[in-house]
């Protein structure tokens, strides 16, 4: 659907017309998709050769459809141009969600250098759908007509979103000016490339080896035998390799005695596009902020920030700074007291050292045991990967009567790819939830959730199709993969974006599912992290990989005690982050030394100096792959600020599982997709505006 033209980022297939002699024949990459379920990702036969060519047949086919609606010689209505646009561009949007896969999960061989020429194309489409005057003409006849009047409320939300992106892309330009507009979008496509080709190398390229054994003092005996995994399947057997990822880097830094291989683990993470290398994206970045800069001022916005702000629930640049620095200085302080507690366990060993940023994870370990007797090592044996995934199920059943059934007759694009059927509590087919766990070359860091098909209800109706994508360390074969407490909120996270896209009960598929504002689509997914730690959840899931015996009471209650422990730590380096982000895009066309406005912004904000910005800026992929998260990276922090008030609300109420209050959310928030302002969906949910106070209290902040 045009809709998802430019909204979702990356899905893809490729289909296109070969050759046959005299015929010509469509390649099954473009065709519509077949088999159960409406029609399932042909991954079995995607060719990457091919997509070039097929992106070009299939831009083709959307520019006609385009056409079509904008030289309709009827007058326009909301039928015939805004619904009409809803439906076109099905082929691209397919062929989309196969690439957007191949980049992102299988990034190898032929797929960076076809990534480079396919995104300016994009680009340029995406430019020229936006700038067609007779289609902007029509959209404006019916956003400005009596019958916009008539209209339902999501059919009226859907005229004013619509034009107010096209305003918002540049529909009102003259000639001159769009020309410029579309030649930076165009090489904005190609920067974000190249920088995230470049994280990517330098995450493959990164690796610390251990071989001597001394140096795994410390590390529990799952991590290095994920360790030993991941040598072996780099060819060096008998050797063990930390990567260059988080899952791979946090437990290295948070158990390892060695500091030396600490500080060499922590530096290659963290230096990540910054090596002053081929890989290098300080030049990448400040070329973007430049082009952003000029883009805004183009548009008629004063930067960026103020450009990206205006469609959210924030609005502007302004509102999010009020609600970072409102939390801000008492995560610093809290630091300070962490810092504290760590130095004096350092002295006390007669360690001898001042804590550094290396240090820091390793040293909270030792507070967390001392403080309040738990130490994660505990608590590992009993998260399975598996068994946390059935916890998923499980509570999505309690909740919104989800059934999950694995099919196995389906095509998938890799082997660690696996399938399930969602049904809703009647056994009516809902959608289905693909996962693909574990890290490879070619696949980019971190955890994310992808929509290959959203629902929709127009017509014929279409069931969701989503998947959620980690970075796990693949055990050997038949060997149980146990991951982190903090991996598996992650889980239970991306689980919650998975679940707003499969609960999506609307009819326009721009409306569908995560299609909403981008500081209230982290909404859905943090609230889904608290039904991680629900005893409820543990007594059935948490179950030792050895003996299958339940997590021991007496554990369950350290880590409900703790559950606020080293909130200065997580919550400055993620603050410190959105924080730069939302500074860096307020700068305007000033000329920009990333490294230098970094360094001197953090100086300025009393950054302290035993942590690091989670996302240094040279790899910060959420704000210079793309330009969905620029001056969002606030969203979170603004997003948990309604979860934590979502969240008293099952804890006033005794339980997760009150059947009431799980039927208002799934109503009033994880259903309407983004028919409705989400302040109003909130309002119904809480039954008042978001009460702030619930995010300091939820990270054990004072709240005065």
């Amino acid at each position: 659907m045009l809709c998802a033209l430019g909204l979702i980022a990356g899905a893809a297939t490729a289909a296109f017309a070969v050759e046959n002699g005299d015929s010509k024949e469509m390649s099954p990459m473009l065709q519509p998709w077949t088999g159960p379920y409406g029609g399932v990702p042909p991954w079995h036969l995607v060719r990457p050769n091919e997509f070039v060519e097929a992106f070009d047949v299939a831009i083709a086919e959307a520019n006609q459809e385009i056409e079509a609606i904008a030289t309709n010689p009827e007058p326009p209505t909301f039928e015939n141009t805004i619904v009409a646009m809803e439906s076109a561009g099905g082929m691209l949007e397919r062929l989309e969600s196969l690439f957007g896969v191949h980049a992102s999960n299988l990034n190898v061989g032929p797929i960076p250098d076809i990534e480079r020429v396919v995104e300016p194309k994009l680009a340029e489409f995406r430019d020229r759908v936006t700038q067609n005057g007779p289609l902007f003409a029509r959209i404006a006849a019916v956003y400005e007509s009596d019958e916009k009047d008539r209209l339902t409320l999501a059919e009226k939300r859907l005229v004013e979103d619509r034009y107010k992106q096209f305003v918002r892309s540049g529909a009102k330009l003259d000639s001159a000016d769009k020309a410029r507009l579309s030649r930076i979008n165009q090489r904005l496509a190609s920067l974000f490339t190249d920088f995230s080709q470049n994280v990517l190398a330098d995450e493959q390229a990164y690796v610390t080896w251990i071989e001597d054994e001394e140096d795994l003092a410390g590390l529990p005996e799952s991590v290095i035998a994920a360790m030993a995994t991941a040598a072996k399947s780099r060819g060096k057997a008998g050797q063990w390799a930390v990567t260059n990822t988080r899952s791979s880097m946090d437990p290295f830094l948070s158990y390892a005695d060695n500091r030396a291989l600490r500080e060499q683990v922590w530096r290659n993470y963290y230096n990540r596009g910054d090596n002053g290398d081929a890989h290098d994206n300080n030049t990448i970045i400040s070329e973007i902020l430049k082009l952003r800069a000029e883009r805004a001022k183009l548009l008629g916005y004063p930067t960026h920030a103020h450009w990206r702000l205006e469609p959210q629930m924030a609005k502007t640049p302004e509102a999010t700074m009020d609600l970072m620095m409102k939390v801000w200085p008492k995560a610093v302080a809290r630091v300070r007291e962490e810092v504290a507690d760590m130095q004096k366990v350092a002295d006390d060993e007669g360690a001898g050292i001042t804590i550094e940023p290396w240090d820091y994870r390793y040293y909270a370990e030792k507070v967390r045991k001392a403080k309040y007797d738990l130490d994660f090592n505990e608590v590992k044996p009993y998260m399975q990967l598996e068994k946390l995934r059935e916890a998923m199920m499980w509570a999505a059943g309690e909740l919104y009567g989800m059934q999950f059934k694995q099919v196995q007759d389906l095509p998938v694009f890799h082997p660690d790819v696996r399938v399930w059927e969602v049904a809703d509590a009647e056994g009516n087919h809902v959608g289905l939830w693909y996962l693909d766990p574990y890290a490879r070359d070619g696949k980019r860091s971190g955890a994310w959730m992808t929509a290959y098909r959203r629902q929709e209800n127009m017509g014929e109706p279409k069931t969701p199709i989503v998947s959620n994508n980690s970075n796990f360390v693949k055990g050997a074969p038949g060997e149980v993969v146990l991951i982190s407490w903090d991996d598996a909120t992650t889980l239970f996270h991306e689980f919650g974006h998975a679940l707003h896209g499969l609960n999506s009960k609307v009819k326009y598929v721009s409306q569908s599912g995560t299609s909403v504002a981008r500081d209230y689509v982290e909404f859905p997914s943090q609230l889904n992290e608290h039904w991680l730690p629900t005893p409820e959840v543990l007594n059935q899931f948490a179950v030792h990989y050895e003996t299958g015996e339940p997590m021991p009471a007496q554990l369950l209650a350290k880590i409900e005690k703790a559950a606020t422990f080293n909130q200065g730590f997580a919550t400055v380096e993620y603050l410190a982050s959105a924080l730069v982000d939302m500074k860096l895009h307020l700068a305007g066309d000033v000329e920009i030394d990333p490294d230098a406005f970094e360094r001197e912004t953090l100086a300025e904000l009393g950054m302290p100096r035993e942590i690091v910005m989670r996302h240094r800026t040279p790899h910060f992929s959420h704000i210079f792959s793309g330009d969905s998260y620029s001056a969002g990276y606030y969203s979170y922090l603004w997003s948990d600020a309604l979860t934590a008030d979502a969240a008293e609300v099952f804890e006033e109420a005794g339980s997760y599982y009150d059947k009431q209050i799980a039927k208002r959310l799934h109503d009033h928030i994880m259903s309407v997709g983004d028919t409705i302002d989400p302040a109003d969906g909130f309002r119904a949910f809480r039954g008042r505006d978001v009460d702030t106070s619930a995010l300091l209290r939820k990270r054990g902040f004072p709240v005065d």
